[in-house]
């Protein structure tokens, strides 16, 4: 869970959801396949096992909880769609990552503007509501990750922290190299630390 006073006390480590990253490494890019001969078990365990990671993903991007849960929805859609086109490869996640990440820029490019995601966003989103990170404190570290950090920065941070992927899990599924991962990883906290800190010096 993510928690303001160890982001602000501590820049090297942030506690994250754990079981996500358990959930993970069951994906099987054999659920891919039987979801493209309309195996319709499959698709439901794909998204039990996905669904927390794609929708950080796909808030990383957009920074809106709303907009996130819509596209996280197109993207399933679409994954059903295209199951067919899928090619072994060894990396089912980064196939996923990029199919939301096309309907992202999509949304993006009919959007006049990105806001900056405010608390009552973050409040009113169903999905995180269920999730772990329900604090005020929470919610203030991952409007001020979502805010300040660049792209990159909020993938990994957000990945990380919310979904509970591991540092080479994200290198292997964003096709990053993992000492830029955790180099960008580790700038994150400094910038959220500095931000926290004089956030609450106000």
């Amino acid at each position: 869970m993510l928690l303001l006073s160890n982001v602000s006390k501590d820049k090297t480590q942030l506690p994250i959801k754990q079981n996500n990253g358990k959930r993970l490494a069951k994906l099987d890019e054999e659920l891919i396949i039987r979801i493209a001969h309309d195996d319709l078990s499959a698709f439901e365990e794909l998204y039990r096992l996905t669904d927390q990671t794609v929708y950080a993903f796909i808030l990383s991007i957009l920074k809106n909880p709303h907009d996130a849960q819509d596209i996280m929805q197109d993207t399933y859609v679409k994954i059903r769609a295209s199951a067919h086109l899928y090619q072994k490869q060894g990396k089912p996640l980064a196939w996923i990552f990029t199919i939301a990440r096309n309907l992202c820029l999509m949304k993006l490019r009919t959007a006049t503007r990105t806001a900056d995601t405010s608390l009552e966003d973050l409040e009113d989103s169903n999905y995180l509501a269920t999730s772990d990170h329900k604090t005020s404190e929470d919610r203030i570290v991952l409007q001020a990750a979502l805010n300040i950090l660049a792209e990159e920065e909020r993938q990994i941070v957000i990945l990380h922290a919310v979904s509970g992927l591991k540092h080479h899990e994200i290198a292997k599924s964003l096709g990053m190299p993992l000492s830029t991962v955790l180099s960008k990883y580790n700038r994150s906290l400094k910038k959220l630390k500095k931000y926290l800190i004089e956030k609450e010096s106000i």
